[in-house]
């Protein structure tokens, strides 16, 4: 029995690498585990080389794997390129033996792919290589199978080639490569992406109008809405380009609506200037960026986290704003709800920062206990509010005198109040003005919210000992890699600790800086080339970290990633 264990599928898209994957999820979820999957992939239809990689784990939070214990290739490519993957003790389930590559103290079993079933089952014979290996129930497999197949017109092949698979591999690899179960008896979990999880989240904490342009990564949080519209009252809208999207979006918002944009980088980028027109308007809206490496196009299908100074320094002028990173796929669905009601309170746009990795990873979580969510927001319930509150005589949408900047926010056609909004700098009524009093009144009026927003900062977790020699410093989807990262320390017995952002601004230095300031070595890790947010906690708490450790080859961090680098001693410093 192990503890954990890391199984690569290669092959191309279009071979059901993704199929062969999910089915294997289910299984593992019905049987007690924990895991999470992640892919990689080219940006085509067809061709050229994919990975489906499954982690199965103790730990419901943990991060994906640089290394592999079995690969299972269903193609030759994938004998070349990720046979170097396995670890001493590793396993090449071999597509073609002479073409694989050999590593020190790796076993090479070549698979009879030809004679297992059709070239268009190959997936269900990595699925059934797989139930042997890991000793789960065929009958479980077949089940998974059925319930698929059938609504496509049929299981009987799929199940065939499911099966001699399985019946091949028993007598070599059956149950030799077994992981305990981390969860006892079968407890009911959802088995679901990233982005599926922002998507309920977003339902739940009070989205109703989703507005959008398609861009990868980003894009099925807007079909995951599209599915729930007629149940859940929804109105999603595809629009011409991300412009319109952004701007609808505020339409939206101004009539009452809680709305929600999805895009990545390249789509962001034309959003800006709605950005700052959210931040003038003080109107409301929620934006998902998914990030992608660039600069332009990029790496379309793979992950980093570079887009952090985009999303902080987008939009023409200074107005408040907030921004989140989940780590987990729980943390996508409790912060879209979060970010729904921190843009509703605070009157302005709000950020969700995740990435192509999250994005499209699956992990087995518990059902949201929706206790746990904020109050749905209800923009007709703030204009109710907001309108008792009133005091006899014309409505102020922009009154300056409110303590935090947050003045009364009614919406047209509920009262007798006519509710202007102005994109100029405007008098507290509304109006255009060039009064340049007016215009130092208004942006103090602006600026008080992000004292507020400050206030409502969400503390980053401290996970490791108290007094720590080292302590690691993260954010958003870093999440599971840090946690490997310090298992692993404290397994070689240092004094170590992880601090794990899922706000990134504004800051309070109050919850965490003493701590950093205390520890013997300070070390940040990011998905980017630069460091970005290394350098905004320089410029906003003047904290220097002894070492920042940088990955932007398109691939996720990871544990052995960070000890490697951290073993080396270099960096961005």
């Amino acid at each position: 029995m192990r503890d954990s264990l890391t199984i690569v599928i290669g092959g191309e898209a279009g071979q059901g690498l993704a199929t062969a994957g999910e089915l294997a999820s289910r299984l593992l979820t019905r049987t007690g585990y924990n895991f999470i999957t992640y892919q990689g992939y080219h940006s085509r239809i067809r061709g050229g080389h994919n990975t489906y990689a499954l982690k199965i784990c103790q730990s419901p939070l943990t991060g994906p794997e640089d290394q592999a214990d079995m690969v299972i290739s269903l193609d030759e490519n994938t004998d070349a390129i990720d046979a170097p993957r396995l670890r001493p003790g590793g396993l090449l389930l071999a597509f073609n033996e002479k073409a694989a590559v050999k590593a020190n103290g790796v076993s090479v079993l070549e698979v009879p792919f030809g004679e297992l079933g059709s070239a268009r089952e190959i997936n269900m014979i990595a699925l059934g290589l797989m139930v042997s290996a890991l000793g789960l129930p065929l009958a479980g497999a077949t089940d998974e199978v059925n319930q698929l197949f059938e609504k496509k017109g049929g299981s009987e092949k799929p199940l065939a080639a499911l099966k001699a698979a399985y019946y091949w591999a028993e007598p070599k690899i059956g149950g030799k490569y077994q992981v305990s179960p981390a969860v006892p008896g079968h407890p009911g979990r959802l088995v679901i992406t990233g982005n599926d999880a922002l998507a309920l989240g977003a339902a739940a904490g009070g989205v109703n109008f989703c507005s959008f342009y398609p861009m990868s990564p980003a894009t099925t949080v807007a079909v995951n809405l599209t599915n729930w519209a007629a149940e859940a009252g929804l109105v999603v809208e595809q629009a011409e380009d991300e412009i319109a999207a952004v701007n609808m979006a505020l339409g939206a918002s101004y009539g009452g609506a809680v709305p929600l944009v999805p895009t990545s980088g390249g789509g962001f980028a034309l959003m800006t200037e709605g950005v700052s027109l959210s931040g003038m308007l003080e109107t409301p809206v929620v934006l998902v960026v998914a990030q992608r490496p660039g600069p332009a196009t990029g790496l379309p299908t793979r992950t980093e986290q570079a887009d952090l100074n985009l999303v902080l320094y987008a939009g023409h002028g200074e107005f408040p704003r907030a921004i989140l990173a989940p780590g987990s796929i729980g943390d996508c669905g409790l912060l879209a709800a979060k970010a729904a009601r921190l843009a509703e309170d605070s009157q302005g746009p709000v950020f969700v920062l995740t990435d192509q990795y999250l994005a499209d990873c699956t992990s087995p979580i518990k059902p949201f206990d929706l206790h746990g969510f904020e109050t749905p927001v209800n923009p007709l319930e703030t204009h109710r509010r907001h309108e008792a509150e009133l005091k006899p005589g014309a409505y102020n949408r922009y009154d300056h005198r409110v303590r935090d900047g947050r003045s009364p926010k009614l919406l047209p056609g509920f009262s007798d109040h006519l509710v202007k909004l102005d994109s100029d700098e405007h008098t507290p009524d509304g109006h255009i003005t060039e009064d340049l009093d007016w215009r130092v009144k208004m942006q103090d009026k602006r600026m008080k919210k992000l004292h507020w927003l400050r206030e409502r900062t969400i503390a980053p977790a401290y996970h490791g000992d108290e007094q720590a020699d080292l302590i690691l410093v993260g954010w958003g989807s870093s999440l599971g890699a840090g946690l490997d990262t310090l298992a692993e320390l404290k397994r070689e017995g240092r004094k170590a600790g992880f601090l794990h952002f899922n706000q990134l601004y504004p800051l309070d230095p109050s919850d965490w800086l003493p701590r950093l300031e205390k520890a013997g070595r300070v070390v940040f890790f990011e998905g980017n080339y630069d460091g970005q947010f290394a350098q905004l906690v320089r410029r906003e708490c003047c904290f220097q970290p002894h070492m920042v450790i940088t990955r932007y080859d398109g691939l996720p961090l990871t544990a052995s990633y960070i000890l490697e680098r951290l073993e080396a001693n270099h960096g961005v410093q």
